[in-house]
C-alpha cells in the first residue's frame, strides 16, 4: 500500500472543502456584482461613525463616567435632538417609570405620617424641552438670564411618566418633597403656578433655593435639605431626580432613581 497515497476517506473530505470553496466564491461573486446593491459612501460610513459616537457620550454621561460637562458635542446636536423628540427618551423614562412602580409595591410603609418621597422639579416633574430646543438642545452653553425668562413664564409641560408616578405615590399615602435648584425670591411664586398648572396638587412642600444656599453646589444644598428632613423624623424612601446632583450626597434616601437627561449638567 503506498502511503503517499489519500486514502478515499481524505479525498472525500478534500472533496467536500473544494466544493464548499467554491459556492462561497460564487455567492461573493454575486453580492458584489448585484445592481440592486448599493455601496456604502464615505458620507454614511462618517454618519455612522458620529452616531456611534454619540450613543457612546450620551451612555457616559448617564453613567456619569463624563462629569462637569459644559455643553453637548456640536456633532451630536442631530442625535440628541433626536433622541429627545423622536420618542426614546419618552420610552427610556416609562422604563424608569415602571421599575420606580415595581419598587413602591413591595416596600411597607411606617404609616405613621413619616414616609417621605422626594422630587426634583426640572426635567422630572416639568420639562424645559421646548427652551432647550431654541438652545441647540444643550450644544449651546448655558444661558441663566433666559433661563430665568423662560422659568418665568410658567409654562413648562408635565413630563407625563413623572405625574402618574406623583399621582401613584400620594394614592399610597407617602408625603411627597419638591426638591428644586430655582432660586426662591425670583422664581418661587412662578413654580408654584406652574405645578399647579400641570397637575401636581396636594405635595407635602416645595423647597427651593434661599439665600442661604446660594453659590453651594447642588449636591450639599440637596444634602442639607434631606438631611432636615430626616431630622424632622421623615424616613426618604425613594429619591427621582435628572442629575446625578439630585442623587448623591447624604441621606438620598433608601432608593435613587436617575431619569434620562443629556441637555445639561448640573454639579
Amino acid at each position: 500500500m503506498d502511503l503517499r497515497q489519500p486514502s478515499s476517506t481524505v479525498y472525500g473530505m478534500r472533496l467536500k472543502e473544494a466544493i464548499v470553496l467554491l459556492v462561497l466564491a460564487i455567492c461573493s461573486k454575486a453580492a458584489n456584482s448585484n445592481p440592486y446593491r448599493r455601496p456604502i459612501t464615505d458620507t454614511q460610513k462618517s454618519a455612522g461613525a458620529t452616531t456611534a459616537y454619540c450613543l457612546s457620550w450620551r451612555l457616559a454621561v448617564e453613567a456619569n463616567n463624563i462629569r462637569a460637562w459644559r455643553t453637548v458635542p456640536t456633532q451630536c446636536l442631530h442625535y440628541i435632538e433626536g433622541y429627545m423628540t423622536w420618542g426614546q427618551y419618552e420610552h427610556d423614562l416609562n422604563f424608569i417609570v415602571e421599575n420606580i412602580n415595581d419598587y413602591i409595591e413591595k416596600i411597607i410603609l411606617e404609616n405613621d405620617g413619616s414616609d417621605a418621597w422626594i422630587l426634583d422639579v426640572d426635567d422630572t416633574c416639568i420639562s424645559n424641552l421646548l427652551y432647550y430646543r431654541g438652545k441647540r438642545f444643550g450644544c449651546d452653553p448655558f444661558d441663566p438670564v433666559g433661563f430665568k425668562t423662560w422659568a418665568l413664564k410658567a409654562e413648562c409641560s408635565a413630563v407625563p411618566a413623572v405625574l402618574a408616578l406623583f399621582n401613584k405615590l400620594m394614592e399610597k399615602g407617602l408625603k411627597i418633597f419638591l426638591i428644586t435648584g430655582r432660586d426662591e425670591l425670583t422664581l418661587g411664586q412662578a413654580t408654584l403656578d406652574n405645578l399647579y398648572d400641570e397637575g401636581f396638587i396636594g405635595y407635602e412642600r416645595l423647597i427651593l433655593r434661599t439665600e442661604a444656599y446660594r453659590g453651594k453646589s447642588a449636591i450639599i444644598y440637596k444634602s442639607e435639605i434631606r438631611k432636615q428632613l430626616v431630622e424632622e423624623g421623615y424616613k426618604i424612601w425613594g429619591n427621582v431626580g435628572d442629575q446625578w446632583s439630585d442623587i448623591q450626597g447624604d441621606y438620598v434616601g433608601e432608593r435613587t432613581f436617575k431619569l434620562p437627561n443629556p441637555m445639561y449638567f448640573v454639579p
